[in-house]
This record gives structure tokens, sequence and C-alpha cells, in this order.
């Protein structure tokens, strides 16, 4: 028997933006190739789908085809069968209607490729494309070259004028432009032609290289050269000693944004006057990408020492009036009004004397000559310039960190001023847009708006700050935070949906007591009585609806309580009541699942729809008061339990 046809498929392009190569790759991982699995690669000049064990041809297919209700007539089923490209002889009644069993014979895969790769190649999705006005295709870089083989033979197709074949190209600099290739070649005659195909490998090699020359390790850097080299070799750089007296900041922003160089420290963190590049080349000799890369580097960094000593000439506290003529947003204002309410804000939330001269000079870096350069820097060189100009220690840090955290992976800012400064700022920008309308849909979020969200309950519930949730968001904007929170506790902190839809049903209250609470649920979940009870609080609130009970039509009367599991029911519930007091929330919820016996026993004997209305009143307002008392931490009835129809982790 066969083992299948071997499929090499590979777009070779323009250079690819770093940034957008992992999602095609993900993409293309999808691509149906008749049961074999893809294996992709990327470079920035190419897209490689590699698979083996494809069929020559698709098997034959028998497909019963239902048609119209024989009631409809044969005149109905007679149109069906002519759009089916068949007579009405072919057409057979089965049961209440008309069948149609077609007999699809198999294909060859080659034909079929042929077919499907134009579009879905043009089918990937990119944040922008080039587009050929002539021949209407739309794609991420012109297309130059593509090579599409099953087995020993090329797939014919074309895209925006381009054939395929089984000629690829080397390395840009290095290597052939023109390379036939077999599947069994392909991989090694790039590599001949200085081509790593696998991103894999060329991670590793340059992590091997950096981390022999001293660099500093950067995960984000590492993986944007992954993808702007096919052929990557580091080498270490010098710079004058001298420029050490700038801030590490500066030096190190020069160094990865503008330059992406690795920075080389001589002690945890003291920069040292190196610096690490990763070439897109086998070598370098005669050190001539050396003395380039130190050339660039001392221009940029002659640069930041002179946008330095410009800006010292003035003041941050001078500079807030500038930033009247710094737009925030069209319909929101400049930067100066934006900076006036976020100091209201600051002192609204308590914040002290610090915190609000930090809010005053936190946006006051925007107009100065680094920030104009170096737009990563905002904030941290704000940071900078308080602590050179003599601004106390926790305005200065406060300043510096007050755009933290910047994904869910940074840390929050390390000082109370700065993580208020931090909240005021996010909340601030988060009320304003959505006052004007400018809410996040979809994939578009111009302002950061969930970035914004995030940061905001990030800090709230890792500094443990005071606020109630609901006295910071109202309307359309509380709904939406709402959502951020329960994303933040799902796939951040990873507890289970059901406890964080059980903790919130029960109130934010302050997002540390949320957290607090979670923690509780979680731990006692697992035991014995948790679940079971949890599964009788939801017959409880499903009793209580179904009679559309309303809790203030009757006060419950223990005198109408019944001896037996009723009464003993009643007695758990005070001892468990008086369990609450002073406990921690895991030992409050420990004391209400150990009432699981006595309400299990209350459902087995006793009928709470009793003909008696007085006796089927108090006993709903029994139920309606355990209910309310037991679900302050958390509303159990939201618990997923065994046999639900929603059970999921």
């Amino acid at each position: 028997m066969s083992s299948g046809l071997n499929f090499l498929l590979e777009i070779g392009t323009e250079e690819i933006p770093h940034w957008m190569i992992p999602s095609a790759v993900a993409q293309l991982e999808k691509l149906d190739l008749f049961g074999a699995t893809p294996q992709v690669d990327a470079t920035p000049r190419r897209l490689v789908v590699r698979a083996t064990g494809l069929p020559m041809r698709t098997a034959d297919q028998t497909l019963v085809v239902k048609g119209p209700p024989i009631t409809a007539g044969e005149k109905a089923a007679a149109g069906f069968a002519k759009k089916q490209g068949v007579d009405l002889s072919a057409m057979t009644k089965v049961g209440d209607y008309w069948e149609l069993t077609k007999n699809i014979p198999g294909r060859l895969v080659g034909e079929l490729l042929t077919e499907s790769l134009p579009a879905a190649v043009l089918g990937l999705q990119w944040p922008k494309t080039m587009f050929w006005e002539s021949t209407g295709a739309r794609f991420i870089r012109p297309i130059r070259w593509m090579v599409a083989l099953l087995g020993d033979q090329v797939v014919p197709f074309e895209i925006a004028g381009v054939k395929s074949g089984n000629v690829t190209k080397g390395h840009r600099i290095l290597g052939a432009s023109s390379i036939p290739v077999t599947f069994a070649t392909y991989e090694s005659e790039l590599r001949r032609n200085f081509v790593i195909l696998s991103s894999a490998e060329r991670r590793s090699k340059i992590q091997t290289e950096i981390t022999a020359l001293g660099a500093k390790p950067d995960a984000d850097l590492l993986e944007t050269l992954t993808f702007i080299t096919e052929y990557p070799a580091a080498i270490r750089g010098d710079f004058d000693p001298a420029y050490l007296e700038l801030p590490a900041e500066v030096l190190t922003t020069v160094m990865r944004f503008h330059q992406k160089y690795f920075s080389v420290e001589s002690a945890p963190g003291k920069l040292a006057a190196h610096f690490v590049a990763v070439m897109n080349t086998s070598g370098d000799p005669e050190g001539l990408v050396k003395k380039g890369n130190e050339r660039v580097t001392k221009a940029r960094f002659n640069d930041a020492r002179f946008f330095w000593n410009v800006d010292q000439q003035k003041k941050l506290a001078d500079r807030v009036q500038d930033l009247s003529h710094v737009t925030f947003q069209a319909k929101l204002g400049s930067y100066l009004e934006k900076t006036n309410r976020v100091v209201e804000l600051v002192k609204t939330l308590g914040g002290d004397a610090n915190a609000q001269r930090a809010a005053l000079l936190c946006k006051a870096d925007l107009p100065t000559e680094m920030v104009k350069e170096f737009t990563d820097l905002q904030g941290i060189v704000g940071g900078l310039y308080a602590k050179h100009q003599g601004e106390p220690e926790a305005v200065s840090q406060a300043i510096y960190e007050h755009y933290k955290p910047l994904s869910m992976e940074d840390s929050i800012p390390s000082t109370p001023e700065g993580q208020i400064v931090a909240l005021a700022d996010k909340l601030d920008t988060l009320r304003e847009c959505f006052r004007i309308g400018l809410v996040p849909t979809g994939s578009k979020d111009p302002f950061a708006l969930r970035r914004a969200a995030q940061g905001v309950v990030k800090i709230l519930v890792e500094a443990k700050l005071p606020y109630a949730f609901d006295s910071l968001f109202d309307g359309e904007l509380r709904a939406f935070m709402l959502d951020r929170l329960q994303h933040y506790f799902r796939e951040v902190r990873r507890y289970k949906y059901d406890e964080v839809n059980a903790v919130l049903a029960s109130g934010a209250k302050t997002l540390a007591d949320v957290e607090d609470r979670l923690i509780a649920l979680s731990a006692v979940r697992p035991t014995e009585n948790f679940e079971p009870l949890a599964a009788s609080f939801k017959r409880i609130r499903n009793i209580l609806k179904q009679a559309a009970f309303n809790p203030d039509s009757w006060l419950f009367d223990v005198k109408l309580l019944e001896a037996g599991p009723e009464w003993d029911l009643h007695q758990a519930f005070l001892k468990a009541q008086g369990d609450l007091s002073g406990k921690s929330y895991r030992e409050a919820l420990e004391a209400i699942a150990s009432i699981r016996p006595q309400v299990d026993l209350f459902f087995d004997k006793v009928l709470v729809n009793a003909q008696d209305e007085s006796v089927r009143s108090n006993r709903l307002a029994f139920l309606n008061n355990i209910l309310t008392e037991f679900s302050t931490i958390a509303d159990f009835s939201e618990i997923v339990t065994t046999g639900d129809p929603a059970n999921k982790s």
C-alpha cells in the first residue's frame, strides 16, 4: 500500500513584517491537505508548507441529498432534480421526502490543489495588504516566486502574474537566485544557500550566540530577530564608556528599539559599554559590520545626549502648560485638560501631596525633545527628569511607572503613589472615551481601552486598593469593566469560570475582596459536601423562581416549622450562621457546606409546596433566608455541578 505523496508549497516574497509572520504560520497550519498534517515554517522572505502522505486522488463518495416533501408534488421534485443536474427518474421516495443519491467520483489531488491553492494563499488574513490593480490580488508583500510540488510534479497555478514551479531562491545576498529543488532536497538546498528554514533553529542559534557574547536576555527582541533574519549571526560591538553617564533606560531604548541590539551588563542592573547585534549574514571577518553598527550607535547616543541636555534647560513643572498644545483626543481636548482631570481624580481617590504632584507632572515629558525622538520612553523620561530636577523620590518614581502595567505580564507600579496615579490616568481615559461613545468594538480599539481596563483591574487586585468596584464605574463602562474583570480572573489567574460567576453574582465590593473569596471558594470546592450543597442551592433558587416568591410578602415564622427534618435544618442553619461570625472566608464556606446532610434530608422528607398555604409560604421564606444568608460570599447556584447540562471546567 502506498504511503502517499509528499507536498511542498513555498510562497516567496519581499520581506514580510516580522510581527505578522506568526499569525500567517498559524493560519497555514489549518490548510486542508486531504488528511495530511501541514508542517509550516517561515522566514522574512518565504512562507513554507510541507506535508507527507497525501493521496494520489480522493475517494469516490456517495452523497444522499434530501429533496422537497412528497406532498409538494412531482413538479417541485422535478425542479429540484433539474437544479441537481439529473432527471426526475433519478429521484426516489424515502419516507415523506424525495431523495437523490449522487455518486461523486474521486479526483486527482493535484487538480484539486491547482484549483484551491490560489484562494488559500490570497485568503491569508493580514492587518493590512498591498493591492495589485492589474490582477485584483491582495497580499502583504509582492510575491516574487512560488514552489508547488506534489510528489515530483509541479502543481501548476498562478497568482498576480507569478507562476508556480520547482525553483526557489537562496539568501538575498549570499545565496543563488535560482535553485531547482525537490521535496527531499528543499531544506538542504536552502541551507547550502544560507537560509535556515526553521524559525526554532534560528531562534536557538541567536540565543546561543548572544548568550556567549554576554547579552542581557530579551525574549521580545529575540522573537523579532528570529523573523527578520534568514541566516543570523551575532557580533559584539563597543561604544565610548562616557555615554554611560546617560541613564541606562535611554541607552537601552536606543539600542533595543532603534537598532535592535541587545544590551550588555557588567553586573546585574549595571550597563557595560558594549552591545550585541544580530546580522543577517554568515559572518564579519573584516569587522565592517561591527564598525558600521558602532558608528550608527555613536550617532544615536549623541542625539540622546543632546536631547537630554536641551531638555534640562526647562523643568517639568514649567512644561505643564505646554501640554495645552498636545492633543489627547479631538473631542476630549488637550493633555493639559486630561492632566487637570487626573489631578482632581487623584484627590478624590485620596492621594497624598506626592501623588497629586506626580499626577500634575506625569504627562509633562510629552513635549520634550527626548520623548519626541524616543516615544517609547514617555513616562520613563518624565520620571528620570523629575529625579534629576530634585523632585521627591515618591514623585519621580510614580511618574516613571504610571503607564504600568503595559500588559498582563507586566508588573503594577511599585509605590502607593504610582498605583493611584496609574489608576487615575487609566480611569480618566476610560470614563472620557466612553462618555463620547469611543467604545471598543470587535478588533477595533484605537485608544487601547481594553489594555487600560486590564491595567485598572490588575492594579486594583494586586495592590489591594480599597475602592469599591461600583463606586468607580457605572452604565456601559461598568459592563465593559465587568467583562475585563471576568477575563482577568479566568484567563490570567486561571480560576474556573463558574467560580468567578458565583463570586461576582454576590457583588464585586473591592477587587481584593473578590480575589479573597475566589481563593476560599476554590479551596473549599473539592470537599465532599460542597458541590452537592451547590446543587441544592440551585434547586432552592429554581423553587423560589417557579413559585414567584416575593420575600416581602411573607415574614418567616419559626413556629410554623414541623418537627423532624425541617426543624433539624433550621437548627443547622442557625449553628452555621453563628459560625460565620469573625471567620475567614474559607472557614465560613466550610461552615455553610456543613449543613449539606440536613439540606439533603429536608428535600427528601419535606414537601415544600404543602397544601396549607401558610406552611408553603413559610417554607419558601425559610429557603429564601438560607439562600440569602449564605450567598454573601458566593452564589452557589452559579456553580456547575455533576449532571448539569453546562458542566465544564
